[in-house]
């Protein structure tokens, strides 16, 4: 296929369209490309993405291809698994190994740079070896203005991104999501569970477990919005949304939310006042959009 025919007009173009037509610029982007395998977390944006690629076109052209790892939370997996069968989306899933890659495991800031390169070096000549040629992310255009070093691994192996290119924002895809009956509209972010350590700190499969442990006690505790447990040697920071922060600031709660985490393996917990905020070891560690 030539690789101008999938090629999606700049974003700017399409930056006062509403969520609607913008979704047929989606779907006229997708008819183009004719058959399409998308890296799939199971995430708001990437089952957005899967799901419209499949109503567009059918089972045969789509693949969605999950990468497991240590660092994917498992029940972003099931998340994924249950969409894909919902919708009827075919899976293909990989283990990949970035966890034995000392250059990642050494979590420098760059460390998405590492992860995504061994993710598309194993992602993409699959796609390719099944037929599809245009491989697909979900990134978006909020994505464009944070710190994404994984972003240069995706053009190095040729990996469009639609809806960042496309202009479609997190709110619009949640929108949409909702009106398609994804039930991930309202699902909070999850980006791999290496994000919760600080820059510095290495990547072990121990720590990892330690974190997905925590914050699936703290989802058992029934909340449910966004929230981190961030890793800081034998304390563990946590941070809420404001709203259940409110809440859980209390000291009869507290005390259950620090036993929930401790149960988890830290020895201290701190409930962070400043409450949530995506990215905030890369505001601690003074790193900002490249």
């Amino acid at each position: 296929m030539d690789d101008s025919a999938v090629l999606a007009p700049e974003s700017a173009t399409h930056a006062a369209l509403s969520p609607p037509t913008r979704e047929e610029t989606l779907i006229a982007w997708l008819r183009a490309a004719q058959r399409v395998a998308i890296g799939f977390s199971g995430g708001v944006d990437s089952a957005y993405l899967a799901v419209v690629a499949r109503r567009t076109l059918g089972a045969d052209n789509v693949l969605a291809i999950i990468g497991r790892s240590a660092s994917y939370p498992a029940e972003q997996w099931a998340t994924a698994r249950g969409v894909a069968q919902s919708f009827g989306i075919e899976v293909l899933e990989l283990d990949t190994d970035e966890l034995n890659d000392p250059r990642y495991a050494a979590n420098p800031s760059n460390r998405c740079y590492f992860c995504k390169t061994e993710l598309w070096s194993k992602l993409v000549p699959r796609a390719r070896a099944g037929g599809f040629d245009v491989v697909a992310d979900g990134t978006n255009a909020d994505d464009l203005g944070d710190h994404r070093p994984g972003a240069q691994a995706a053009r190095e192996h040729m990996v469009a991104s639609p809806l960042a290119e496309l202009g479609f924002t997190k709110a619009e895809i949640r929108d949409r999501s909702r009106a398609l009956g994804i039930p991930t509209w309202s699902q909070p972010s999850s980006p791999c569970l290496s994000s919760r350590l600080p820059y510095g700190t290495s990547v072990t499969p121990a720590r990892l477990g330690q974190v997905e442990q925590a914050e699936r006690a703290l989802r058992a505790l029934g909340i449910s919005d966004d929230m981190r447990v961030r890793y800081h040697d034998d304390l563990a920071r946590v941070e809420l949304s404001q709203s259940s922060l409110a809440k859980w600031i209390e000291p009869g709660r507290f005390a259950d939310l620090r036993k929930a985490v401790r149960n988890a393996g830290f020895d201290r917990v701190a409930l962070d006042l400043r409450g949530f905020r995506s990215g905030s070891l890369n505001v601690l560690h003074g790193v900002t959009a490249s």
